[in-house]
């Protein structure tokens, strides 16, 4: 493996209205082990703005103005503490933000495979999110999707979705204690994509099913996706760096 997207939530990254740093701190650190020592491009994909734009200024977030308010704030502090857990591995980060306009647009999108490019031959961890400031939700409307096109336009070999759940389970686990995790998924059934999103956190979108839709989305392009949990990262290493996939779900034809 080559490229790797990495996508990681709301529900990862903050806690108790503010910035989880210790998940973080753990996240910066898988990445740095997957580049510094399977040399591996990353390209991470990070929700949080809007929760992270919570913590200064307290809004009613079911409000769109407000909720890109939030997400106005929240981007560059964001940003800030990616820049500062990173340079402790020597590693420099970018900003790239993204609406879905902007993979219709031939000239913008190939201005932006141009800049990763770059960015990635030089060694430099793109960060991806919404431009939530000028973004409707009714464009990609969460970053499960974005991950998933970011996937596909920028050849990676696989994504990883690092969220508040294991991996996908063969009924919900928070309502049946026998629920098991299916480790391989070949086929994603169009009952399970046609369900309502819905989230854990008040800050984010999507749930399990937009994770399913961008799951679905890679294998029609026979792209692999990786769901584990982001809380706890052990499953993530084991399967990343030791090459060794004792839990979480791949999805692949």
């Amino acid at each position: 493996m080559k490229r790797l997207v990495i996508k990681v939530g709301t529900a990862v990254l903050t806690q108790d209205g503010e910035l989880a740093y210790e998940r973080m701190k753990n996240l910066v650190k898988l990445i740095a082990t997957l580049k510094n020592e399977k040399n591996i491009d990353v390209i991470l994909v990070s929700s949080g703005a809007v929760g992270a734009g919570y913590t200064s200024l307290k809004l009613d977030k079911s409000i769109l103005a407000n909720k890109q308010t939030l997400a106005a704030i929240g981007q560059p502090k964001l940003m800030k503490t990616y820049q500062e857990m990173f340079e402790e591995f020597g590693v420099t980060v970018a900003q790239m933000l993204f609406i879905a306009d902007d993979f219709d647009s031939r000239k913008r999108s190939k201005n932006a495979k141009n800049v990763m490019e770059i960015l990635l031959q030089n060694k430099v961890i793109p960060i991806i999110n919404e431009n939530d400031v000028i973004a409707t939700e009714e464009l990609i409307g969460d970053n499960d999707q974005l991950a998933a096109y970011i996937t596909h336009y920028f050849k990676a070999d696989m994504l990883v979705i690092l969220t508040d759940i294991d991996g996908y389970y063969d009924k919900n686990p928070r309502e049946f204690s026998d629920a098991k995790i299916q480790k391989i998924i070949n086929e994603i059934s169009q009952d399970e994509l046609d369900k309502k999103p819905s989230a854990n956190s008040k800050f984010a979108t999507g749930g399990i099913v937009t994770k399913l839709k961008a799951a679905d989305f890679l294998m029609q392009k026979n792209i692999p996706m990786y769901l584990t949990s982001g809380f706890d990262l052990t499953n993530a290493y084991d399967f990343l760096v030791e090459n060794n996939h004792k839990s979480g779900t791949i999805f692949r034809k």
